[in-house]
Parts: C-alpha cells; sequence; structure tokens
C-alpha cells in the first residue's frame, strides 16, 4: 500500500495574501475533483499572485487533483521556470495555454481549464455550445473558441489563443475541452460550474432523440444584462465560501 505524500508545510514561509491564494486554489482543484471533472494528473487551474514579479501558481505535475495541498501548488514565474527549485516539476504543456492568456489578460487572475466527457463532447459538436438552457445563456453572453492544433506546446499557437479569446470569459477548445477565466478563483469556478452544467445538459438533451427547443435570440440578445442582476458579476465571491465549508466537511486536507 502506497503512503500518502508528505508535503511540507509552507504556512510561515509565504505572505498571509500569499497562504490565502493558495488555499483557495488548492481547494479549487479538489473541488474538480470531487465532482467528477478531473482527468487523472492532467489539466490546470492556474493563479496569478499579486506583484511585480508576476508570479503564478500551478500543479504539480504527477499528483492527483484530490493529494493537492496548499502547500503543494508550485510558484512559477512568467516562462514557467519553477521559484523553488526543490518543488515538483509542472506540466508544460499546461503553462503554455495559461501563460498565453495571463500575459494578455490582467482581469483574467485565475485560469480554469478541464476535459470534461460533456465539455469535450460539446467542442467536438460542429454548431458548439447551444442555447438549449438557463445555464447555457451565461456562458454564451460572452464565449469564445479556439479551433485545436494539438498538445498545447508549440510557442506560436499563444499568440492566436489570445486573439480567439478576445475579452471573453468563457472558452471552448474544440476537440479538446473547456475554459473560463475570473479575477478570483471563486469567479473562475463558478464559471466552469455552469459551462460544464451547459454542456451536460446539452448532451443529455440531444441523446433524448426528440426535437430540441432552442431560446429565442430576443432573450439571448438580452442576457449580459441579466446575467449581471442575477448573479452581481458571476457570483462567485458569494458561493465560494459554502464551498469551502462543504470541502471543511468531507476534505479539508487541502488547507495543508
Amino acid at each position: 500500500m502506497s503512503e500518502p505524500l508528505s508535503i511540507p508545510s509552507k504556512k510561515e514561509q509565504v505572505s498571509a495574501e500569499e497562504w490565502q491564494l493558495r488555499v483557495d486554489l488548492a481547494a479549487a482543484y479538489r473541488l474538480i475533483a470531487l465532482y467528477g471533472w478531473d482527468d487523472l494528473i492532467f489539466t490546470h487551474i492556474s493563479l496569478r499572485i499579486p506583484g511585480d514579479e508576476h508570479h503564478f501558481l500551478i500543479n504539480p505535475y504527477g499528483m492527483m487533483f484530490e493529494e493537492i495541498t496548499a502547500s503543494s501548488l508550485v510558484r512559477i514565474d512568467q516562462e514557467g521556470n519553477k521559484v523553488n527549485p526543490d518543488d515538483f516539476d509542472i506540466n508544460p504543456a499546461g503553462f503554455t495555454i495559461h501563460s498565453a492568456i495571463h500575459a494578455i489578460r490582467e482581469d483574467a487572475a485565475c485560469v480554469m481549464h478541464t476535459h470534461t466527457t460533456a465539455g469535450v463532447a460539446v467542442s467536438a459538436q460542429k454548431e458548439g455550445l447551444l442555447p438549449l438552457s438557463q445555464q447555457s445563456l451565461f456562458p454564451l453572453s460572452g464565449l469564445a473558441y479556439h479551433d485545436y492544433e494539438g498538445v498545447a506546446l508549440r510557442e506560436d499557437e499563444k499568440a492566436r489563443l489570445q486573439a480567439d479569446l478576445g475579452n471573453a470569459r468563457f472558452m471552448i477548445l474544440r476537440n479538446h475541452g473547456l475554459l473560463t477565466t475570473g479575477p478570483s478563483v471563486a469567479e473562475a469556478f463558478l464559471g466552469m460550474y455552469i459551462l460544464q452544467r451547459a454542456c451536460e445538459v446539452q448532451i443529455h438533451a440531444m441523446s433524448g432523440g426528440q426535437p430540441l427547443v432552442q431560446i429565442p435570440d430576443s432573450i439571448l440578445s438580452s442576457i449580459r444584462e441579466q446575467a449581471k442582476q442575477v448573479t452581481k458579476g458571476m457570483g462567485g465571491n458569494l458561493a465560494w465560501p459554502g464551498l469551502l465549508r462543504k470541502l471543511d466537511r468531507i476534505d479539508p486536507g487541502f488547507r495543508d
């Protein structure tokens, strides 16, 4: 039987601000696992640390999302180099996508990317996300697409990814998965929750074999203002404390 990973605590080695960011990011990884959106050790959530250094936190390559703790997260620079050489390595493919977005979007402090079955399924459909549910309206208020170019390792793909994303907070990576951004972990997570649910509803609705009713364009055109009223932005900061309490009840190790 394998022994649990033992990661020395970084709580006394980092600022209180960075520690809170680490706790929030570790919580997001645990929640991704809890909801079944993880993909073994693959996919990533990155979080920018405030300051002139422009450093980021990202998951250590090789750890399951359910194992990730605040102390195990890796601090890296803009080129993806570890700030602490004793930390775990990271997945370079993950940072290529995330660094491209962080470089041009000051509002995208957190970038979240998943490979869920429903998300990849919708990304492979020619028309992408359809206005079939109330959940779909929020992503459709600011949704971008990026065509598949193979495993994300090439520097030249960054410019095309940046251009495709523009100012959107939601992106579907064709034949690949889902991506959301936010000014905080809370906002990016709620965005992913809603986008994921919209994809699940779409796949279930299409599997029923019956004609589908799409939401009228007149409603779609007004959804941006409605979204602000209903969620006070995205509403992530309202839901986040409850999600942390949920983890504290069932999986409190993320705070280590």
